[in-house]
């Protein structure tokens, strides 16, 4: 049976589509993006950036001082860019992420249409990994898994292109290596891993695409990406080569020695999709059971294109669990053949919710999220509003967005017959409502509101032109040095002689520097504590070794410390 849908002019319009994904895209990455905590990845990789502005060193990155050629430097070197623009902006260096997200979004949305050519059935795709809970996440950090991902993602936009059409494809091989290349300057061979390859085998399963005409570009491609991917590589064997081949093989152990989990680890794969999970679940089973009836407006069967997205997620999810080393967020990649799994899905249920079944199981999926919706502000309430850590104007409203959802929610899913696409923009702007509305509340459950960082000392004249140190017995935390802006490095605050030979200095330490250099010969000006957790006290992620006292040590000509 053909379920062509009668689609509504207005709606279909290209620019009407991208307009739609711009402004999700916008709640999804970049409203209220300063909300979630800056954590220790984001710490490192922005502290590299900031060196590099420091320093003017580029091709060698640093942090703290010390060699850091673990991780290639495209995002290190767009987030110094960023740096140089806005010097010490967290907001502005995870806009940038947001950008990279919203990429991945875009190229998602053309490959989709490329492949079922339905400009429905991809923007659902791509909206629904715009509002999958680890893109989401990834979009709103500094972190480096989008770089990668997103741009593998354009690169295999270009495959598609050029596998489908006739003739060489010069062009589209080459921007598809262009983009692999800066896929593996983002972070090396990961992407290649966890996203090219499964789309490798899925793409020539399902469609066995020709290679009539297209070997001479195709080895092209792979010339023009090794050559991206190795130069800084092949540059830093020939500058520091017994770093370079410690790290490879740090590198390539920690993928079998550290953070080892078991096989079946990503079990939980469809948490990462967030309030899509049920219906990524729904997806895999349904559209498996009934993908001979799912057809597109040009006649091909889409079960082509669904055998083409379970092939390329099961693969991505196996590859994955190959991998001893194993975290939640390296199952990003499964969100991308994942979207597409349940955009057509909800194409599918448009013409297709014909049996009582299927009914039921659609309507269950969508209740859960509309019960979530009418208990929001019960949550509010009783979390925040009556803690007087929100405002009743931000309670009303965010009461009249949720009961309002709740009600359009439900009113469109028990709807005869069901209104599906209602219910797939009800869930869309609840995502929306969140990210826009809710989150900011939400977030003052765990910023520490006593927070007083170490950033401040880049402001303070005292401390500028003066070299910083920290004492050797203690940790220290890559927030620190990213936050105050300065390589701080080791010292053995017993040595007197080598106190004395480096004085003047700004000591960072978990004791107060009258404490640590008691009975000698220094004049200590105390600068302030500083509490650099974004977690509140007495949470378990609270971290005492973020607190820490700054002080200015001087010689002096007494025989005892003289406390300014």
């Amino acid at each position: 049976m053909d379920i062509r849908i009668k689609e509504r002019d207005w709606m279909d319009k290209p620019y009407i589509h991208y307009l739609i994904i711009a402004v999700v895209c916008l709640f999804a990455f970049f409203i209220n993006n300063q909300i979630i905590p800056a954590d220790l990845m984001e710490s490192r990789n922005l502290a590299t950036a900031q060196e590099m502005v420091r320093t003017g060193n580029y091709l060698i990155p640093t942090m703290n001082g010390e060699l850091r050629l673990e991780k290639p430097p495209l995002p290190t070197w767009i987030a110094a860019g960023v740096e140089h623009i806005a010097p010490g902006n967290l907001i502005v260096q995870r806009y940038a992420s947001g950008v990279m997200a919203s990429l991945m979004v875009v190229f998602l949305y053309l490959i989709v249409l490329r492949l079922t050519r339905h400009r429905k059935t991809a923007l659902f795709s791509g909206i629904v990994l715009a509002t999958c809970f680890n893109i989401v996440l990834m979009g709103r950090t500094a972190s480096w898994d989008i770089y990668c991902h997103s741009f593998m993602l354009v690169a295999i936009y270009f495959i598609v292109l050029a596998l489908n059409k006739e003739g060489a494809q010069w062009k589209n091989f080459l921007l598809a290596g262009l983009f692999m290349g800066l896929s593996f300057l983002s972070k090396g061979p990961v992407s290649f891993y966890a996203l090219l390859l499964p789309f490798i085998i899925a793409y020539s399963i399902t469609f066995r695409p020709s290679l009539k005409k297209k070997v001479k570009p195709l080895i092209a491609m792979i010339l023009l990406c090794v050559i991206i991917s190795f130069w800084w590589n092949i540059y830093l064997l020939l500058s520091h080569p017994e770093m370079m081949m410690r790290v490879l093989h740090k590198e390539s152990s920690s993928w079998i020695n550290y953070n080892v989990r078991p096989w079946y680890y990503y079990w939980q794969f469809a948490a990462e999709a967030g309030i899509w999970a049920l219906f990524l679940i729904t997806s895999l089973l349904a559209l498996w059971r009934h993908r001979g009836s799912i057809y597109n407006v040009s006649g091909q069967g889409k079960k082509d294109v669904f055998t083409f997205a379970f092939t390329w997620f099961a693969a991505s999810l196996l590859l994955l669990s190959a991998i001893p080393e194993k975290k939640t967020r390296y199952l990003l990649p499964i969100l991308v053949p994942g979207a597409i799994l349940v955009g057509l899905y909800f194409y599918s249920c448009l013409g297709n919710l014909n049996t009582r079944i299927q009914k039921t199981v659609f309507r269950i999926n969508a209740t859960l999220i509309g019960v979530i919706l009418l208990a929001i502000p019960v949550l509010l309430y009783i979390k925040f509003y009556r803690a007087d850590e929100m405002t009743l104007g931000l309670f009303i409203l965010s009461t009249v967005l949720s009961w309002g959802l709740c009600f359009y929610l439900l009113k469109s899913t028990y709807a005869k017959p069901i209104k599906v696409e209602n219910v797939f923009w009800g869930i869309v702007l609840t995502m929306v409502m969140v990210e826009g509305v809710c989150l900011y509340p939400i977030g003052d459950m765990f910023i520490n509101a006593d927070r007083k960082s170490i950033r401040l000392l880049r402001e303070n004249k005292q401390v500028q032109g003066l070299p910083f140190y920290y004492n050797q017995e203690e940790d220290l935390r890559m927030e620190l040095v990213y936050e105050a802006n300065q390589t701080l490095k080791p010292m053995d605050a017993t040595n007197d002689s080598l106190v004395s030979a480096i004085v003047p200095f700004v000591f960072v330490s978990s004791e107060p520097a009258e404490t640590v250099f008691a009975g000698k010969n220094l004049t200590i000006k105390y600068i302030d504590r500083f509490d650099n957790n974004w977690r509140k006290t007495g949470s378990k992620r609270y971290n005492p070794s973020l607190v820490r006292h700054v002080a200015i040590v001087r010689n002096n000509q007494s025989s005892t410390i003289n406390k300014e």
